[in-house]
């Protein structure tokens, strides 16, 4: 049974009817946009160390609720509410995506530090601010018309939102479904939290701690050597077995497919045939990542295809009025494109000094890779920003050959875009659960945008020059250039930089045969998605693409999430329909709340 065929927990007890209890109140805006600043500024160390973004919309629910009723409630005499929190989650939600677009602004700072790559593209803390918010913005207007299709039609999972609108709802109720639920939902934040500190957090305490340094659990275990050079094993994340929990055996298994092709059968293949010059990550993942992203972008396409007659019922409905009222406007909508993608274009064409015409190709390019990501992230509770980018970094390297600079911001453009857009939608699956205005959610976010933008600029600048970035650490300050501090590696940005490097020779710098590869990908993707329509059994393109993407030792712990549901479901279908989703929340919340307290730790140096 796969997670969309499950009863969501909270279907059991719908929440009241938005309206029945203040919505859009000047706490919930206040909090929301204190979290949004806070989260903003602290979410680019953990990007640039990890290579990834975590999920962040759970942690800002949790934000949320502890914020309105310690410190703002006892001021205004009044409890806060689930739909106060889902506007604080969605505010630090939209923060987040903001804020992750740090690792365009790190990729530009590591091919700045190599005179080779030109005149580099250099942005003060004023431009990265503008530049950010206009696009971030775009993207979120732009995601708006796509709600009903992927939110009310299809019902795609969106298992970050899920777990935060379950969340919310535990948090909001009393009586004896609540207590179960709270319960359920702290073992799983217990739980998680405690691997993550031993996992993350030991390890860097000092090593009087001997006895206890030696229980650290390892990040991940990798399978032998071969393993380690291709980051295949099993990462000890509670999340990641969560997300599995949340997102059920089939997409589960096709990512668990994705990772086999790419991560055991292609390497060897590859390097036997001279299409790779090693069996490592990094090389692997130059020639596997195109079959993926052709997977990915025919799968997603080819399913809105199908329900075409859905979409355009969708639009018609959203101009006609007759829409359920709560949806944002879609005069707004139109309106509010047209004018920022105009003033998006003028921006880059003084500051950056864009071309307009490759500025306009950009945002034409992002919205099918946005509703590529959507779908992808609907069903795995993955985003994939970086791989949708590169996407746009081969198009400019043919529209603009050579140049580095119109290709980062080009690509990064068409990313923050996306990432907006794609990260709306899991505000608005917890909001579907809890039963929030949506139009109230549309708003909060586009205030939220430019205040994760602004808290970015202010914040990575002091980054570099604590830290510095890449494996050479560019840009820290010469007087802590020698210190034991640990640099942030930014892999996320290494790659990006690397590719436009790469491309900067032109497209026939590719690994042999890789687009190749991508026009049969393609093709697999269309029939992969016609077979969905006969069978809940043929494996999912956008699933499968993405399991090839993502390192193996992240995969197999969402696997092992999807077999446990299954399993469960058919042993004790009540209780897995009862804990199911709080316990799975409890588990992200665990290990994204540590992963943000370490992060406080390491910058004020508690850890080092």
């Amino acid at each position: 049974m796969s997670s969309s065929d499950a009863k969501p927990m909270g279907s059991e007890h719908p929440a009241p009817p938005a309206g029945a209890r203040p919505e859009l109140t000047v706490r919930a805006v206040v909090t929301g946009l204190f979290v949004a600043a806070f989260i903003g500024a602290a979410y680019p160390f953990v990007v640039l160390k990890l290579g990834f973004g975590p999920n962040i919309s759970v942690v800002s629910a949790f934000l949320g609720y502890i914020v309105v009723n310690l410190f703002v409630a006892p001021l205004t005499g009044r409890k806060g509410s689930r739909f106060e929190y889902n506007l604080v989650q969605t505010a630090g939600t939209a923060a987040s995506q903001s804020a992750f677009m740090v690792i365009v602004l790190a990729a530009l700072d590591l091919l700045a530090s190599n005179p080779k790559n030109g005149v580099p593209v250099h942005l003060n803390s004023l431009q990265i601010f503008l530049w950010l918010s206009v696009a971030g913005c775009l993207g979120v207007l732009l995601a708006v018309p796509m709600r009903r299709h992927y939110i009310d039609e299809e019902k795609l999972t969106f298992a970050d939102g899920t777990a935060a609108g379950e969340t919310m709802i535990v948090l909001d109720q009393d009586g004896e479904f609540a207590r179960r639920g709270v319960t359920a939902l702290a073992v799983g934040g217990i739980a998680s939290g405690l691997l993550t500190w031993f996992r993350d957090g030991m390890g860097r305490l000092p090593a009087s701690f001997g006895a206890l340094r030696k229980m650290v659990i390892p990040e991940a275990t990798f399978f032998g050597t071969w393993g380690t050079r291709l980051h295949v094993g099993f990462n000890w994340s509670l999340l990641s077995i969560a997300t599995g929990l949340l997102v059920g055996l089939r997409v589960s298994l096709s990512m668990g497919l994705g990772m086999v092709l790419g991560w055991y059968v292609a390497p060897p293949l590859l390097h036997h045939y001279g299409l790779t010059v090693s069996e490592t990550f990094r090389v692997n993942l130059q020639w596997v990542m195109w079959p993926a992203v052709g997977m990915m972008v025919s799968g997603g396409m080819t399913a809105l295809a199908l329900k075409w007659r859905l979409i355009v019922k969708t639009f018609t409905e959203l101009r006609m009025g007759k829409a359920d009222g709560t949806d944002f406007p879609i005069r707004w909508v139109i309106m509010g494109s047209l004018g920022l993608a105009v003033v998006l274009v003028i921006l880059q064409k003084i500051s950056l000094g864009m071309p307009i015409w490759l500025s306009v190709v950009a945002i034409l390019l992002s919205f099918p890779l946005m509703l590529v990501g959507i779908r992808v992230l609907g069903e795995t509770n993955w985003a994939p920003i970086s791989s949708m980018a590169n996407l746009v970094q081969v198009v400019f390297a043919v529209l603009a050959p050579g140049s580095v600079g119109v290709n980062m911001i080009s690509s990064g453009m068409s990313g923050t875009i996306a990432a907006n857009g794609e990260h709306l939608m899991q505000d608005y699956k917890a909001g579907k659960l809890i039963g929030s205005n949506n139009r109230y959610l549309t708003v909060m976010q586009l205030l939220a945008v430019p205040v994760g933008a602004l808290a970015l600029a202010w914040i990575y600048p002091r980054l570099r020059l604590q830290y510095g970035i890449g494996p050479d650490r560019f840009g820290i300050d010469p007087a802590l250039a020698h210190t034991s501090v640990p640099g942030l590696v930014a892999p996320a940005s290494v790659r990006w930089a690397g590719f436009a490097d790469v491309l900067s020779h032109g497209v026939q710098a590719l690994p042999p045969y890789s687009l190749h590869a991508f026009g049969i990908a393609l093709v697999v993707g269309v029939l992969l998605t016609l077979g969905e329509t006969r069978s809940r059994w043929v494996p999912s393109a956008s699933s499968v693409g993405l399991g090839m993407l993502i390192e193996a030792h992240y995969v197999l712990p969402i696997v092992v999430g999807g077999v446990i549901h299954y399993v469960w479901s058919r042993t004790s279908p009540r209780t897995e329909a009862e804990i199911n989703m709080p316990l799975a929340s409890g588990l992200i919340v665990g290990e994204a709340l540590l992963a943000l307290v370490l992060t406080v730790l390491l910058i004020s140096h508690v850890l080092s």
